[in-house]
């Protein structure tokens, strides 16, 4: 979008019009976009309106007519009352909303690290010898393909997320992908095949808290969930009441799953004790760390106990309103919890008097519009309230100001789906899986170079080397080189670590973290350096660049990458080691978040296992 049509007045088209109205409803008065009527010529009327559905309607847009247009933009403006150069700014923060003109079919093809592995590179070849090259359409031509981060289908690399914009859009995800058949789809119509089903599995003798219904119960049937169990931890929590369910949450231990492992009841106690009103509580379902596909298979096929999760969750700590935001590129996922949402609303599961009880809860689903950075929970709250997924300066903390400037519980997606699973068996039953720092059992998303790559859920402090049997191991012939252990923002273990126990103290014994879950394998064929390089670009790209240790040192970071691959390191070797550790230890300190400051923990990693230096100096 040049300036020129930023500041020129503009029209929307009916299309975009009929679009924005369909979230926003009609326009009451031409004061907000409407007809104009006589009592609004001289009377400027206060209107009621709702920043917090700027996403929403800007979405809308991008799905009519394939981006965000001069026109549609100012039209949002004028709906919600907000200045354009502030749409403008949320707008052009998200990848899925293009301010400049797009076609109507988009192919994003995933070229992160487990697709790379599986041959992106080779559908991004044959579309751009097709399609022309990457987002620029041929003259004529409706359209176009564009390179995209981890699209959360590792077990089905290379995945790719089209697009087809209209009045019926179309959003789907298939791999493993095939150009041609990607080609037919977009000459001929029709639809795209599913992706390849995501392996479950969990260890022989094992338990199964969280996949045991996965492939075995129907996810889009209430009933069927009722009848292996649903809803029976949801009875339990009434009837023990907000403090019972605090109790056995604490004897649980259960931690977060999102990577911080915070104790989760007691981020639930200090909401619940909070006296402000309202309280809030949001799922986080933003999904987007490199190599994780956990929270989408349980969105997609166990979606009601997320809801269950949720409901229980709300009910202790006193929330009468809870946000679901899914990430963009889920939408199977996305069907699916929103027919699980309003099936349960239709039941009385969720509304007003929730099972006969004076307790009133709803859900709103929340649809992202690919930002990285959304995964942090602060961000997240901007982007529910229609600002730039910025994050913020904390403190103050969630629990005492977070959504809308209220008490709110964040948690993601596994950890409230872990909820039903204590009230079932009793926080001291929960609490003997696992080890004392790690209570429970953990979804690992395994992909890269085994045989059956998937989503198994082994206990805490089962040994690295025991799941990647589980997951087949490696062909015949190959050699482990290395395993990326919470995706991008984790960092690399050498095949040393095969014995490293998957629990918080047991991989900080050898410089790593559990982070998301993500276990991505490299066996001897696989050249590691374009690997660390594609990892110093996703933090490039994905920095939101709000701070200027994020924003500066993830640059200056693929330049240090870029150099010793090339082998022109400036000065020796060790000099740029120590400049890496040097640029790591300001990312780290001086960040405002934890995007910047984990940025630096995969590269400086490969820099100790020698992955980019063949060991000079690094050790």
């Amino acid at each position: 979008m040049t300036a020129d049509e930023r500041y020129r007045p503009t029209t929307a088209s009916l299309e975009e019009i009929d679009a924005v109205d369909a979230v926003l409803g009609p326009p009451p008065s031409a004061w907000t976009g409407g007809a104009r009527w006589p009592r609004d010529l001289h009377v400027a009327r206060r209107e009621e309106t709702r920043r917090d559905l700027l996403l929403p309607a800007l979405s809308a847009l991008a799905r009519r007519v394939g981006y965000v247009s001069p026109g549609g933009l100012a039209y949002v403006a004028r709906r919600l009352m907000l200045p354009p150069a502030e749409v403008y700014g949320v707008a052009s923060f998200y990848a899925l909303l293009p301010v400049t003109r797009r076609p109507a079919v988009t192919v994003h093809v995933c070229d992160d690290v487990a697709c790379r592995l599986r041959g992106a590179e080779r559908v991004a070849a044959a579309l751009e010898a097709r399609w022309g090259p990457e987002g620029e359409p041929l003259p004529g031509s409706d359209r176009t393909w564009v390179r995209s981060g981890c699209l959360g289908h590792c077990a089905a690399a290379p995945a790719v997320f089209v697009q087809r914009a209209g009045r019926e859009p179309v959003e789907a995800v298939t791999g493993p992908a095939d150009p041609q058949v990607l080609r037919a789809w977009a000459d001929e119509g029709g639809e795209l095949p599913s992706p390849v089903p995501t392996r479950v599995g969990w260890a022989p003798g094992g338990v199964g808290f969280l996949l045991e219904r996965v492939g075995r119960v129907d996810p889009e049937d209430l009933d069927a969930y009722r009848a292996a169990g649903g809803f029976e931890a949801l009875r339990r929590a009434l009837a023990l009441g907000p403090e019972g369910v605090l109790r056995e949450i604490r004897e649980a231990r259960l931690v977060g799953r999102g990577g911080a492992a915070f104790p989760t009841a007691t981020k639930w106690a200090a909401v619940a004790q909070n006296p402000r009103r309202p309280h809030y509580l949001v799922c986080n379902a933003d999904e987007s760390e490199p190599g994780t596909f956990k929270d989408r298979v349980l969105l997609e096929q166990d979606p009601f106990a997320v809801i269950e999760g949720m409901i229980i969750a709300a009910y202790t700590v006193g929330a009468a309103r809870g946000y679901l935001f899914v990430r963009g590129e889920y939408p199977l996922a996305l069907r699916r919890v929103t027919h699980a949402v309003e099936q349960a609303r239709r039941r009385g599961l969720l509304g007003e008097q929730i099972l006969g009880r004076p307790f009133a809860f709803d859900i709103e689903i929340r649809v992202g519009a690919g930002a990285y950075v959304c995964g942090e929970e602060t961000a997240l709250f901007n982007a529910i309230e229609g600002r730039r997924a910025e994050p913020r300066n904390k403190p103050p903390f969630p629990a005492a100001r977070g959504l809308f400037g209220q008490p709110t519980v964040i948690n993601n997606v596994e950890t409230l789906a872990n909820i039903p699973v204590i009230l079932r068996l009793g926080g001291l039953t929960y609490a003997r899986t696992g080890t004392a720092d790690g209570t429970g059992t953990r979804l690992f998303s395994v992909s890269g170079g085994v045989r059956a790559p998937g989503l198994y859920e082994v206990p805490f402090g089962t040994p690295l080397g025991a799941l990647l049997e589980l997951a087949g191991g490696l062909p015949e012939g190959r050699r482990l080189r290395a395993v990326l252990l919470g995706g991008a923002a984790g960092g690399f273990v050498g095949p040393d670590a095969l014995d490293m126990p998957l629990s918080p103290e047991g991989v900080r014994q050898y410089g790593a973290t559990l982070g998301s879950g993500a276990v991505v394998v490299f066996d001897d064929t696989v050249d590691l350096g374009a690997v660390v390089r594609r990892i110093a670009r996703f933090f490039r790209d994905e920095s939101c660049g709000q701070c200027v240790p994020c924003r500066i040192g993830t640059v200056r970071q693929e330049e240090l990458v870029d150099r010793l691959l090339a082998g022109r390191p400036q000065g020796s070797v060790a000099d740029e080691v120590r400049l890496h550790q040097d640029l790591a230890a300001v990312m780290r300190d001086a960040s405002i978040c934890g995007l910047g400051q984990t940025a630096a923990n995969a590269v400086e990693s490969a820099i100790r296992l020698g992955l980019l230096t063949e060991g000079e100096g690094t050790r």
